[in-house]
């Protein structure tokens, strides 16, 4: 079992800027991907940016150049940097961690707002 907590989050104007954070526990030698998702109302859960153990990393189209996926592979945490925020970057934002055996866990979700 793997659980994920979640950090950051919050109000911000356009153009701003925001950190999320989040820390797995559990069964973390078993994790093989880490990442974020997110979902507005009305839509799917979409992949926002993600990083293998080995660092290769994937970016939705929407957020290449603003956005950043970091991570510590011995805490292990992994962040994501958002900058140039836009309204249309509203949404609850998932931590997501795929083991070796290609099971899913996620966090609670944290509520990013960015208003106009």
């Amino acid at each position: 079992q793997v659980q994920l907590v979640e950090l950051g989050g919050g109000l911000v104007q356009a153009g701003g800027s925001l950190k999320l954070s989040c820390a797995a526990a559990g069964d973390i030698r078993t994790i093989n991907v880490l990442g974020w998702y997110r979902q507005s109302p009305g839509k799917e859960r979409e992949l926002v940016a993600d990083v293998t153990s080995g660092g290769s990393t994937k970016y939705a189209d929407s957020v290449k150049g603003r956005f950043t996926i970091s991570r510590d592979n011995v805490k292990p945490t992994v962040d994501l940097q958002m900058n140039s925020l836009k309204p249309e970057d509203t949404a609850v934002y998932y931590c997501k961690a795929i083991n070796w055996a290609m099971r899913n866990y996620w966090g609670q979700g944290t509520q990013v707002t960015v208003s106009s």
